[in-house]
């Protein structure tokens, strides 16, 4: 992997996620996905993942508020065979959303994606987390096939990079 590009912004960062950071990650992610549990009929993925073994093949960046309080994490990977830069998880801290946060780590994996020469993003959503499918398309994704991947509904997205 290459160096990532950095961020910092209005005193909002975007840092490198490490071990010692999991537990905050976690936390964010339990708080953003609960309200999923009854819809889906179990935890969404992001809730059960290992993020230790994900570290190993992804990576992580946090955002930080101007307090320097994680608010946020996006997790990407370099997909070589579609040429993009897939977009793992994205989650926002429920009490911090609607304040442009998942904007900046959105614009964040675009950046690292022009910048390491990929020609798109990509990312898939839970079905059932409908609120995801017309804010992807509204972020210039379109939806490439629907698929039952691990016991879960999951919806692909593709957006070009010019």
């Amino acid at each position: 992997m290459t160096e990532p590009l950095r961020y910092s912004k209005d005193g909002i960062s975007i840092t490198n996620a490490t071990p010692e950071n999991i537990p905050v990650i976690k936390d964010i992610v339990h708080a953003a996905y609960s309200k999923y549990i009854e819809r889906i009929g179990k935890p969404p993925a992001p809730m059960t993942a290992d993020y230790r073994v994900l570290m190993q093949t992804h990576e992580i960046f946090l955002l930080q508020n101007p307090n320097r309080k994680v608010m946020g994490s996006i997790m990407l990977r370099s997909d070589l065979p579609s040429n993009s830069i897939e977009i793992n998880n994205l989650v926002v801290d429920p009490l911090a959303q609607g304040l442009g946060y998942g904007r900046i780590l959105m614009s964040y994996a675009e950046n690292i994606a022009k910048a390491r020469g990929h020609s798109s993003l990509t990312l898939y959503t839970n079905v059932k987390m409908y609120e995801n499918l017309g804010l992807y398309v509204k972020l210039g994704f379109t939806e490439m096939e629907r698929k039952v991947e691990d016991g879960f509904e999951r919806v692909y997205f593709r957006k070009p990079l010019h």
